[in-house]
């Protein structure tokens, strides 16, 4: 049965379970931590709390003047840069070339791997990306701490669950999770 989050939880035990980010941020908030940040953030502070009792805050991006410039002309040539931002301005000027376009996970990344590149070769990343997603084999990318989305689908992956429903890979997910180790789908004649 997994334990209940609270100050006395060892750190090892703490690092085997399934915690919701909400369940984090009340534990921060109720310990005198910083609630913000991502779920991988919120932890890792966390579990330096119960090694050491040390508070640390949360690392800042540095974001200082920039917030207050107003936004420069986009173009097809406009250089990504290392400060770049997926901002309402630069969402406007891509769904002026692309009207379905959106920042998914695939063209953030693009941003952050591709310092120097131009607009343009964003342009020509997402309409690749549009073309390998029409292939039957195309299997999106989820990010880590996507442990929910990840479990749901190698859950649908895996060829033993065939025909089997959502209901049927929630019920599973709530089972691994209540569990200590990995929350990884892992293909079992329980599940």
């Amino acid at each position: 049965m997994r334990p209940e989050l609270m100050k006395e939880i060892d750190v090892d035990q703490f690092n085997e379970y399934y915690w919701l980010k909400e369940e984090l941020q009340q534990f921060s908030r109720a310990h005198g931590l910083s609630a913000t940040g991502s779920k991988i953030e919120l932890s890792k502070r966390i579990e330096v709390f119960l090694k050491t009792g040390r508070i640390e805050k949360p690392i800042r991006k540095a974001t200082g003047a920039k917030k207050t410039e107003a936004p420069h002309q986009l173009s097809l040539n406009t250089v990504i840069t290392e400060n770049h931002r997926c901002s309402q301005h630069v969402r406007a000027f891509f769904k002026n070339e692309i009207p379905k376009f959106h920042f998914s996970t695939y063209i953030q990344d693009y941003f952050r791997t591709n310092v120097g590149k131009t607009y343009r070769d964003v342009i020509t990343a997402w309409h690749e990306e549009e073309i390998r997603k029409k292939d039957p084999s195309y299997k999106r990318e989820i990010g880590p701490q996507f442990e929910y989305n990840l479990f749901i689908s190698d859950f649908f992956s895996d060829p033993k669950n065939q025909g089997r429903s959502r209901k049927e890979a929630i019920s599973a997910w709530n089972k691994i999770k209540q569990l200590p180790g990995s929350n990884k789908y892992a293909s079992r004649s329980e599940v």
